[in-house]
């Protein structure tokens, strides 16, 4: 059988890093490479996972979309910038603040 020189290139410290974990492993770099290339073949596509994960939401965005969920529940989502402010003046007329 044929063989093919593949070459690419990566950072220093990735390859180190690659280097390391195989040698734990009990391999070199070039058979990890060439079960990388057998997997791909055998799964026929990328044998691993390939999804970007969901990346978490600013916590501000986050609490003004629940705010705004929560009005919506209560029904006071459309409430003016002065009716909010007459409600909370009510309050603190009735708090005594």
């Amino acid at each position: 059988m044929a063989s093919s020189l593949v070459q690419f290139r990566t950072e220093d410290t990735s390859k180190i890093k690659a280097t390391n974990i195989c040698e734990r492993l009990g391999i070199d770099l070039p058979t990890y490479m060439r079960m990388c290339i057998s997997r791909l073949i055998q799964e026929n596509g990328i044998p691993f996972s390939m999804k970007l994960e969901k990346e978490p939401e600013n916590r501000a965005v986050a609490a003004m979309k629940t705010a705004s969920r929560i009005a919506e529940e209560n029904g006071i989502s459309e409430m003016t910038l002065e009716e909010i402010n007459a409600e909370i003046a009510e309050v603190r007329k009735q708090d005594g603040i």
